[in-house]
């Protein structure tokens, strides 16, 4: 398999979250926060934000959804695994 790494920016990145995992459900006051972000534990593919401080604010279906500030890094993969 064919690896690439590329750089965005964090709202581009979090807008392809939210699109890929959960545009149907996100609440629109989280659409509109730039600092809520969608994640989903390991085994259903991960997606993790690693921030300074992050509170869990509410959970619809395998998503959570954290408000975060100073992202430090975030942990994707798809739940195919082919994307990470």
């Amino acid at each position: 398999m064919a690896k690439l790494e590329t750089t965005c920016m964090l709202e581009s990145f979090r807008r392809f979250m939210i699109t890929s995992t959960c545009r149907s459900f996100i609440p629109n006051e989280y659409v509109a926060d730039l600092s809520v972000f969608p994640e989903r534990a390991r085994e259903l593919g991960t997606m993790y934000v690693e921030a300074e401080d992050k509170v869990t604010l509410s959970r619809v279906n395998d998503i959570s959804f954290v408000r975060v500030s100073y992202v430090l890094g975030i942990i994707y993969n798809s739940k195919s695994g082919h994307t990470q």
